[in-house]
């Protein structure tokens, strides 16, 4: 019996392995070391004044540029803190490294060690993931051209984030998500079709497909999964046939059936067309990347449905050093082996969006490419009030769009 009890008890107990805002914020998610840091110093009265900045250590093997991101959510940690932070604005492209060699400090921390110590480790967390998913979104942009792109990775990450890959997703450039708390968040409508669990459930195309549109509201598109039981063309002219407003198909063959996709596309449009079913536009999903949705630059598709490879994407190895102490009343260089010491400010060209990393006395720069450098570094926190507005989710998609409508796929 007793036995049992304890048993009853450790199980009202359990709870999900996810950190509450309050945790993170405590710093409870921190790696031990750097709340041992924190000990060290307190105990012996050393809280020296630093210069802390944050870059890449290493990018993803696909990402020449990147988008830094997950910069609010930084901001939020240290806010009500004796901290000021300089960097780089939320959605802004950057590179790994400058001509000069010296790596792009993407943020900068100023504040006394022993103050943020234990909130490095979700400080990283926050833009190492989300710039990853951003970064991967936008190369997943441009290669999908002026298609249909919507974000189909809930299912393929941990439910308590799931949320911020929407977001990220959505930023980097997708048109739409399927997750209904991402989309609620972002102040969007969900997206999404069907599962082939709805047409297995009624055991009949058909009648999974008139089902689906007489049920739900006239504003959900009527686009119909066509490739559950037969092949692609006979159920893409099925559902043309029997829905009367249909607006498009999806096929998400299986890898073991699908063959050249391509071909089977083009197939798909002919017959459609044939038929007289112009206005009927074909959707693609199932494990599409940037180099898949590339191979299908010529073929007849309307838009993309992207899971994996955007909420499993690489995430951007950041990394935070202190690279200057101030004694006195300078500051002194002072970094390990490898890095460049001294506090620095980035410079970006307007036109090709290159950058330039100086000491922070340095005047402005040129160009190569013949342009003048703007000062890109930006004063993003004052001593734990956030120093600039936050924009909306909408506002940082138009900004990453617009740098990197500059730039080209690696």
């Amino acid at each position: 019996m007793i036995t049992i009890y304890y048993t009853l008890v450790s199980l009202m107990k359990r709870r999900w392995r996810i950190a509450t805002e309050q945790e993170i914020l405590d710093g409870k998610t921190t790696d031990v070391y750097f709340k041992r840091t924190e000990e060290v110093l307190r105990t012996d009265n050393q809280n020296p004044l630093v210069y802390a900045e944050i870059t890449v250590s290493g990018m993803p093997e696909e990402l020449d540029w990147g988008v830094i991101a997950g910069i609010d959510d930084a901001l939020k940690l240290f806010e009500g803190k004796n901290i000021s932070i300089y960097g780089l604005a939320e959605g802004s492209v950057f590179w790994p490294r400058v001509s000069s060699g010296v790596k792009v400090p993407v943020l900068s921390v100023v504040g006394h060690y022993a103050d943020f110590a234990v909130l490095e480790t979700p400080l990283l967390g926050f833009i190492c993931h989300t710039s990853g998913m951003v970064s991967k979104t936008a190369y997943l942009r441009k290669a999908s051209g002026d298609r249909t792109l919507l974000s189909f990775g809930a299912r393929r990450t941990h439910p308590a984030i799931t949320p911020q890959v929407e977001y990220a997703a959505y930023i980097g450039g997708c048109d739409g998500v399927s997750c209904i708390l991402g989309a609620e968040l972002l102040d969007i409508d969900a997206s999404g079709t069907m599962p082939h669990a709805l047409i297995i459930a009624f055991q009949d195309q058909v009648k999974a497909w008139n089902a689906f549109d007489k049920v739900l509201p006239e504003k959900i598109p009527r686009i119909a999964l066509t490739d559950t039981y037969l092949d692609e063309v006979v159920e893409s002219v099925m559902a043309a046939e029997n829905i009367p407003n249909l607006a498009g198909v999806r096929l998400d063959t299986t890898g073991s059936r699908r063959g050249d996709f391509k071909r089977i596309i083009q197939e798909v449009r002919w017959e459609l067309d044939v038929r007289g079913f112009k206005n009927v536009e074909i959707f693609v999903s199932g494990g599409l990347n940037s180099e898949k949705i590339l191979q299908l630059q010529d073929a007849p598709v309307a838009g993309y449905g992207v899971g994996g490879a955007i909420s499993n994407s690489s995430a951007i190895d950041f990394a935070m050093d202190i690279v200057a102490i101030h004694v006195g009343d300078e500051w002194l260089p002072a970094a390990k082996r490898g890095k460049f010491s001294g506090r620095k400010k980035i410079f970006r060209c307007p036109d090709c969006l290159q950058m330039d990393v100086l000491m922070k006395a340095d005047a402005a720069p040129t160009c190569s490419c013949g342009s003048n450098m703007n000062l890109a570094t930006l004063k993003l926190m004052d001593q734990g009030t956030r120093s600039i507005p936050s924009r909306t989710p909408d506002e940082i998609r138009e900004s990453i769009s617009e740098q990197t409508s500059l730039l080209e796929l690696p």
